[in-house]
Order: C-alpha cells, then structure tokens, then sequence
C-alpha cells in the first residue's frame, strides 16, 4: 500500500478539491491525499497588524478554515484544518510541526487584492522549508 501524499494548504479563502487539483502537478489527485488546510489570521493592513486587533482576522480565518474542508469532505478529500499566524510563513511554520507535509499549496488572493503580510514568495518558502511548494489564487 503507497502513502498518502501530505498537502499542507495554506489558504486565504475558501477552496475547494477541483482548485486544489488545478494547483497540483498533473499527477497528483486530492483525493489520493492527506490535507491540512491552514487559514492564517490575516489582518486587512499594517495598523491592525500592529495594534494586534485580530478578532476579526480569527473569526474569518475559522470560516475559511471550515468551509474548505467542508468542501474537501464532501469531495472525498481527506482533511483536517487549523487557523494560523498572521502571518502565513509562521503559520507554515507551525503547521509543519505537527504535520509532515510532502509539499505546500499556496492559495493567495491576486496581488491588487492581497491583504497585510499575504505576498508569500513560492521559491522562498521552497528553500526555507525544503519541499516543493505550488501557488494559485484563492480568487
């Protein structure tokens, strides 16, 4: 019997299994995962990052977190989900402790719409983390 591949999925908004299966190599199927889907905390902008006013970056970050794999679920993906850091490199970071992931999935909104901290880069994460990562818009 093979492993399952281990997806961390980092996400900024609600996905489903047909957006994840677009961010992934033409080989690998969701359903044939294991995924833990992550929903930073993000802050709309630099103030409220710093005045650490994240009682609505939460409560977000938990509906995202749910609905995604609520969709997951439904599509025979197997998911688990947590909320994040504010910042999404600490939220991979902290992921990655308790989740040995095969490879990283990005899901950002588009540059004109990104929010406090969400301009991730894809290589720099590839070389601190040392697994592949892929990226998509969350949009």
């Amino acid at each position: 019997m093979t492993t399952p591949m281990r997806l961390l999925v980092l996400t900024t908004e609600p996905v489903t299994a047909d957006q994840l299966r677009d961010a992934l190599p033409d080989s690998a199927e969701p359903q044939d995962a294991e995924v833990m889907v992550v929903a930073p905390a993000l802050q709309e902008d630099a103030l409220h990052f710093w005045l650490s006013d994240a009682d609505d970056a939460i409560a977000n970050a938990e509906r995202i977190r749910r609905q995604t794999v609520e969709r997951l679920d439904e599509q025979g993906v197997a998911a688990s989900g947590d909320t994040g850091e504010s910042d999404p490199v600490e939220a991979i970071q902290d992921a990655l402790q308790s989740f040995s992931a095969d490879r990283i999935v990005l899901f950002t909104h588009p540059e004109s719409e990104r929010r406090y901290k969400e301009d991730v880069d894809p290589a720099a994460l590839q070389d601190q983390f040392g697994i592949p990562v892929d990226h998509a818009s969350a949009s």
